[in-house]
C-alpha cells in the first residue's frame, strides 16, 4: 500500500509540473504537458528552449531565477505567427500575459496588430512587423520600449501548432457574441463547440467584426481561455504523446526546464482568475497605409495597469 501511496504522489507531482508548461505554451495549443516520462518530456524541452541573446548573461539569469523562485509576478509575451514556406510571417497574435501567484489571477493584454509603433532601429510601423524584421528580439524590445514594461519571457507558437493542439483536445467550447461567417464557417450567437480549423477561422476574422482588431483579439482570448481550462482536466493525461509532439515542431520559448518546474510549483494557480485588457485607440491612414493609433495617455494607461498588477 505504501509503495502505491508512493507512486501514486509522484504521478500527481509530475502532473502538476506538466501543468505549468500548458499555462506557457499554449497561445494556441497550451495543453497536455501533464503526466510523462521525464527523459521524454526533457528532449521535447530542449528542442523547443530558445533563449534570447541577453537571457545568456548570468546576472539576468540570475534574476529570472529568483522572480520565479520568490514568486513574483512576471510578464510573458505570446507570440502567435502565421509562418509560411520561406517567409516567417509576421506575429499576428501578440499577448502580454501577466501571471500574478500572489492574487491568483493573470491579466491578458491583447495588442493589436496593426498599432503604430516606434520599432527600434526602423522607425514608424505596424508593431507586428517587428518580428518580421527582427524575429522575437525585436518585437520584446518593442513591447518594452511602447509600453515601458519588462518582458520576462516568452512563448512563440505557429498559427499549425494551435489548430492541431485544439484537434488533440478534443475541441473546446466558448461563448460567441456575434454572428458572422469566416473561411467557409459560420459562427452563431451563443455557446459555440469548435474543433482546430474552427477555431483558427474564429479567431482570424476582424473585417466583419464592428469593434476590428479589438473584436479579433477578445475572440483570441477566449479561444486560449477555454483552451487552458480543457487542458487542465484529466482528460488531456493521455494525450501527451500527441501535445509533445506538437510542441516539438511548433513552439519556441526562453523557459528552460528549470523555469517551468518553478512556474508549474508557483503560478498554476493564476489561471483560476484571468482579467482581459483592451488597448483603445483609433484607426487613421498614413500614406496609404491604415494603422491603429494609440494616444500616449493610453499607452500610460496600458503601462499601470500592467504595472499594478505585477505589483499585487
Amino acid at each position: 500500500m505504501g509503495t502505491k501511496r508512493r507512486r501514486s504522489r509522484s504521478k500527481k507531482k509530475k502532473w502538476l509540473m506538466w501543468i505549468g508548461i500548458i499555462i506557457l505554451a499554449l497561445i494556441l495549443l497550451m495543453a497536455g504537458y501533464v503526466f510523462y516520462l521525464w527523459t521524454k518530456a526533457s528532449d521535447t524541452m530542449s528542442n523547443i528552449h530558445e533563449p534570447l541573446a541577453r537571457d545568456e548573461d548570468p546576472a539576468r539569469q540570475k534574476e529570472l531565477n529568483d522572480l520565479l523562485k520568490h514568486k513574483d509576478p512576471v510578464n510573458i509575451l505570446l507570440l502567435g505567427v502565421d509562418a509560411r514556406e520561406n517567409d516567417k510571417g509576421r506575429s499576428d497574435t501578440m499577448i502580454v500575459m501577466t501571471l500574478n501567484p500572489k492574487s491568483k489571477s493573470t491579466l491578458m493584454t491583447s495588442i493589436p496588430r496593426d498599432t503604430y509603433v516606434d520599432i527600434p532601429g526602423r522607425g514608424k510601423d505596424k508593431i507586428n512587423h517587428a518580428y518580421a524584421f527582427g524575429d522575437v528580439p525585436l518585437s520584446i524590445e518593442t513591447v518594452e520600449k511602447t509600453f515601458d514594461i519588462p518582458i520576462h519571457f516568452y512563448a512563440r507558437v505557429n498559427m499549425e501548432g494551435f489548430e492541431q493542439g485544439i484537434d488533440t483536445l478534443g475541441g473546446i467550447t466558448l461563448e460567441n457574441n456575434l454572428d458572422f461567417s469566416q473561411g467557409g464557417h459560420h459562427f452563431t450567437k451563443g455557446t459555440l463547440s469548435l474543433d482546430g480549423k474552427q477555431a483558427l477561422e474564429y479567431t482570424r476574422m476582424r473585417k466583419k467584426d464592428p469593434k476590428g482588431d479589438l473584436g479579433r483579439n477578445d475572440r483570441q482570448r477566449k479561444v486560449i481561455q477555454s483552451a487552458m481550462k480543457k487542458a487542465t482536466t484529466l482528460s488531456s493525461i493521455p494525450k501527451v504523446d500527441d501535445f509533445l509532439a506538437i510542441a516539438d515542431n511548433n513552439v519556441k520559448t526562453n523557459l528552460n526546464q528549470k523555469n517551468i518546474e518553478a512556474i508549474t510549483k508557483n503560478y498554476r494557480k493564476t489561471i483560476a482568475s484571468s482579467k482581459n485588457v483592451e488597448i483603445q485607440g483609433t484607426g487613421e491612414t498614413i500614406g496609404g497605409i491604415w494603422y491603429y493609433i494609440i494616444s500616449d495617455d493610453e499607452t500610460k494607461r496600458i503601462h499601470n495597469v500592467i504595472t499594478d498588477h505585477l505589483k499585487k
